[in-house]
């Protein structure tokens, strides 16, 4: 059976984060092996408290994990300090396997997760992963990107990974879709499906990032 590694943050809740990786491996068949950056007391309505992992203790994870288990792909969620964000850099630099990297740092509704430092960190991680998956406030952020503005489409394509935007919704007469839209090799391909209305959201993009991850 295929290990996938997820780096990721603690959900208490059970619906997002590292509990939504394991869960979203399993059900494709690997076998999920963790290194946990941060803990939360959170539910489906929101955070009411942040742990931080000493950063050593990161790196004693993946180190302890990386001994034992051939990784055959690494989903990375949230790694909330630029510390952390080193002792990944320094982990993944020199591997020869499918990364996803879900930038968590600003929430669906556009509320910011991370400052500015530790989003330039992150940022240096993109030229270790296959892919990015970004929902459409980090995409503003990172690229300027915004939905139909062709110059905005140029600054994406100049990502050094290729780029999955989440979820823009499209109305048109035949009924409303959600869209994903994948920027890689100079070209955009798009996803449709037809579009769900719920508010039963929490987690959907740790478990998107993860199942790509297990798929690769």
């Amino acid at each position: 059976m295929k290990v996938v590694l997820t780096i990721a943050g603690s959900d208490s809740s059970g619906g997002a984060g590292i509990q939504a990786d394991l869960k979203s491996f399993e059900s494709l068949g690997v076998f999920g092996t963790t290194a946990i950056t941060v803990l939360t007391a959170q539910n489906t309505t929101g955070v009411s408290d942040i742990h931080e992992v000493p950063k050593n203790f990161v790196k004693a994870q993946l180190e302890a994990i990386k001994e034992d288990f051939e990784i055959s792909a690494i989903k990375i969620g949230m790694l909330y300090s630029s510390q952390i964000m080193e002792v990944v850099e320094d982990f993944i630099k020199d591997l020869d396997i499918p990364i996803v990297l879900d930038p968590v740092f600003i929430s669906k509704a556009g509320s910011p997760l991370l400052n500015e430092e530790a989003v330039n960190s992150m940022k240096r991680l993109f030229n270790y992963a296959t892919l990015i998956t970004p929902n459409q406030h980090e995409a503003s952020k990172l690229f300027g990107y915004k939905h139909g503005d062709t110059d905005s489409l140029q600054k994406i394509q100049q990502s050094p990974c290729p780029v999955l935007v989440k979820h823009q919704v499209i109305t048109s007469p035949n009924g409303s879709f959600s869209i994903d839209q994948l920027f890689i090799d100079g070209k955009k391909r798009i996803f449709k499906t037809e579009f769900i209305e719920s508010t039963n959201l929490h987690g959907t993009g740790c478990s998107y990032s993860s199942a790509i991850a297990a798929n690769l």
